[in-house]
């Protein structure tokens, strides 16, 4: 079941513009959860994924991950962000991963065409001058994806937290084949 849709032809309308069109966009989904509840049957899974991966990717919706790599609900632990970089919480999100529930590879993917490569560190400065307080986080904008994926690569190898390194691959998806391409390690 799809709950795609047309984006609404007026992206600030108003609270009564949305009651009569039927809602928000998060109304819809909740709606098709509810369609989707009636047929669901629990699969009698637990949290530990059946292939031990964990996949590390942008958040960008042009990303299908489990049909791209061929995966089925449980058979890995998928962590997104902005540009799929690895930051403190993903180092967090992959030790919970390995230690607790038992993954030991990592797949780390970033794309063509990424938001990411548009913004700069003055992002937050821009924050900072709009809402009065500078974000905590850094933005990990980069300008090339093939260096930000070692760079990604050598943070995951390097965090005293993991207990698996050794198989932890870096690829680049390009968002207009639908292909991955492997990006090798910094020596």
């Amino acid at each position: 079941m799809s709950t795609s849709a047309q984006p609404p032809a007026h992206p600030s309308a108003s609270a009564s513009d949305q009651a009569r069109t039927g809602g928000t966009v998060t109304d819809r989904l909740v709606e098709a959860n509810a369609r989707y509840a009636t047929a669901f049957e629990d699969p009698g899974m637990d949290a530990k994924p059946v292939l031990r991966v964990a996949v590390v990717a942008c958040m960008d919706a042009r990303l299908d991950l489990h049909d791209a790599l061929g995966l089925s609900l449980g058979d890995c632990h998928t962590i997104r962000n902005a540009g799929g970089v690895v930051t403190d919480d993903v180092i967090r999100s992959l030790t919970i991963s390995q230690r607790a529930l038992g993954t030991s590879s990592i797949i780390l993917i970033h794309h063509t065409n990424c938001g990411l490569e548009s913004l700069t560190e003055e992002f937050r400065q821009e924050l900072e001058a709009e809402v009065g307080q500078r974000p905590v986080w850094a933005v990990e904008a980069y300008s090339d994806a093939d260096q930000d994926v070692r760079q990604s690569m050598q943070r995951v190898r390097t965090s005293p937290f993991l207990l698996h390194t050794d198989d932890v691959r870096g690829f680049v998806f390009d968002v207009t084949t639908g292909l991955l391409r492997e990006i090798q390690p910094a020596s």
